[in-house]
């Protein structure tokens, strides 16, 4: 691997790729530590430690997710990758009702460019609705239940340079992601959350080390591994389905007659699902902030509270879970159609051996990718719900740092090796041996 990773480096278009990459990530880090204009760094730090050591711990963990550390510090970077993630959902679930949408979907490349354009003017709104109401937080001092005024330059002026500059840094991270997409390696948007969560590890670490000791941070780092371990286990797995290439003739030369297969991946729609329900989980929380006052607050605000708002609930775990279950099966049946494939397959007069082409063939795809997705699904959400059950049963609080927690290490992992995954193929087109073996 190391030598895969010396060629890799020593060839020139590659090269460019990874430093590129890795500068966008600089600058990404950089910004997350810069605080927005007005903002009282002194006093949000104070704050920050005592949200982060009360009984909510878990839930700010949470929500620090998709930003590095940046949003409870509200620097230029704090909404992070949120709003495009949510407006990709929105979407993506528009797809399946405006017939406009899924009529740009089938267009090829010229109909998804206006669908990521599309996504590109809600990402903007939403980032700026959701810089509005971090603020209106933060000026009430709701965000971290924080006596310390957290905003220096409490005016209308001071608030609205506020938003602006959270919005800018929004769409400067959405500029960034589709940039190291184009031009670099991986997904650019997975890789932003990649970066934020790995710079959140050392942190993490020496806060279970420091507070908890020594076999406890062996512990934790155990059981790290081993849920390492079993999502490269998982992730490498894949039904392959056969398929037949008849002969054909064109002119004087004949094409076909080969033998090749269809792979079926157990974990088919990756960490999309995670992400998306992650990102929704953080709704109840906003809405509970926006809407809270002085009376008795009513019940729909106190169900919330209890437990959407609490990681450690069963009706957090089972929502958390359904949500992954949910955005898996849809995230795949966007992504993957059975009866496009099966279309495919047959005007290149390919089939899959004891099935005949066309509807009998997508019938058949659409029957394997169900029993595939279905434990894949469960498989997302075991692994991303198992530190809220370890908190839930009391044994392992130290359980709900976030890096080191199933979602973030699932994240981590499922990004890594599609990463590793795209570098190799960019090996394999220049005849180097590559990282997988």
């Amino acid at each position: 691997m190391l030598s895969a990773f010396v060629t890799a480096v020593r060839t020139p278009d590659l090269r460019r790729k990874i430093l590129f990459t890795l500068w966008i990530v600089v600058l990404y880090r950089l910004g997350a530590q810069v605080p927005s204009p007005g903002v009282d760094f002194q006093n949000i730090q104070q704050c920050v430690e005592i949200a982060t050591g009360g009984d909510a711990a878990g839930l700010y963990s949470l929500i620090n997710l998709f930003s590095g550390g940046a949003l409870l510090q509200l620097s230029v970077f704090a909404i992070g990758v949120i709003p495009y993630i949510t407006a990709s959902i929105i979407v993506q679930l528009l797809t399946v009702v405006i017939p406009k949408f899924e009529q740009l979907r089938k267009e090829g490349q010229t109909g998804q460019a206006k669908m990521t354009q599309y996504t590109r003017y809600l990402a903007v709104a939403l980032a700026l609705l959701q810089a509005t109401g971090i603020a209106a937080l933060a000026r009430n001092r709701q965000l971290l239940q924080c006596d310390l005024p957290i905003i220096a330059d409490e005016s209308v002026f001071g608030l609205i340079v506020l938003v602006l500059t959270m919005t800018a840094g929004a769409t400067l991270l959405m500029w960034f992601g589709e940039l190291v997409t184009e031009r670099g390696v991986g997904n650019g948007m997975s890789l932003l959350i990649f970066a934020g969560i790995a710079a959140m590890i050392p942190v993490e670490g020496n806060n279970i080390l420091q507070s908890r000791g020594g076999v406890t941070f062996t512990l934790v780092c155990i059981a790290a591994a081993v849920i390492i371990t079993g999502v490269v286990f998982v992730e490498q797995g894949q039904r392959r389905i056969p398929v037949q290439y008849a002969k054909r003739m064109v002119g004087r030369r004949m094409y076909g007659g080969t033998s090749t297969y269809l792979p079926l991946k157990v974990n088919q729609a990756g960490v999309i699902p995670v992400i998306f329900a992650s990102s929704l989980l953080y709704m109840p929380f906003l809405a509970v902030q926006l809407t809270v006052g002085q009376d008795e607050p009513p019940a729909w605000q106190r169900f919330m509270t209890e437990h959407l708002m609490n990681p450690g609930s069963p009706v957090y775990i089972l929502f958390y879970f359904a949500l992954i279950m949910f955005f898996t099966f849809f995230y795949v049946s966007i992504t993957f159609n059975p009866e496009d494939r099966a279309e495919e397959m047959k005007k290149y007069g390919g089939f899959i051996p004891g099935i005949r082409p066309g509807r009998p063939t997508a019938e058949y795809l659409q029957f394997v990718l169900n029993r595939i997705t279905l434990p894949g699904s469960i498989y997302l959400g075991t692994i991303a719900v198992l530190p809220n059950v370890f908190l839930n049963a009391g044994s392992g609080s130290e359980m709900q740092s976030i890096p080191f927690g199933g979602s973030a290490v699932l994240i981590m992992v499922v990004v890594a090796l599609d990463t590793v995954r795209q570098i190799e193929s960019q090996l394999m087109q220049r005849n180097y041996e590559g990282f997988l073996k």
